[in-house]
């Protein structure tokens, strides 16, 4: 059985592309409100249910937060094939900061993977207010990503990296 956000019933957030724009654990500049020290977010309930949900095939989204999760769980796959091939975790750093500032495909574009998940923007604004929240997604689950997958001594977790091999719902970002 898939993992669903518990998040999916949050009030107060703003929508985008079908997304929550929803609070996040960050100091990282972006449109998310900033959570509550303590408090979970969608960031780690993605890395709590990602070796789960990376198993299945179909997933039944039943919420804007469900989408978020599916897309970071996209967006981990990814990051995890770049640390399979870095040297060590200051070169995956920048790697993955690298990867989340890159050039991505939207909803509604044509290079976006999901795009039977997500509506097409209303508006610019929508467009431009979506490329920021993921981009500050982006890069936050890039640096939570590395205390997980790397060590104390700087050594990579084969019980991660294997998960690089995996491709969830038969899709790449």
């Amino acid at each position: 059985m898939v993992y669903h956000s518990s998040l999916n019933d949050a009030a107060d957030v703003e929508i985008v592309c079908g997304c929550s724009v929803l609070p996040i654990k960050t100091t990282t500049r972006g449109p998310a409100p900033v959570a509550a020290e303590g408090e979970e977010d969608i960031i780690d309930e993605t890395l709590g249910y990602f070796k789960a949900n990376v198993l299945f095939k179909h997933f039944e989204v039943k919420g804007p937060a469900d989408r978020v999760l599916i897309y970071l769980t996209l967006y981990i796959t990814q990051c995890l094939k770049k640390l399979d091939t870095a040297p060590s975790k200051m070169e995956a750093l920048k790697m993955l900061t690298a990867m989340a500032h890159e050039n991505f495909a939207l909803p509604g574009e044509a290079g976006f993977a999901l795009g039977s998940f997500f509506p097409k923007p209303a508006s610019t604004q929508e467009s431009d207010l979506a490329r920021a929240y993921l981009k500050q997604l982006r890069e936050e689950m890039g640096r939570r990503l590395l205390t997980k997958v790397y060590d104390d001594a700087g050594e990579p977790s084969k019980f991660w990296l294997v998960f690089a091999k995996r491709r969830f719902m038969n899709k790449t970002l």
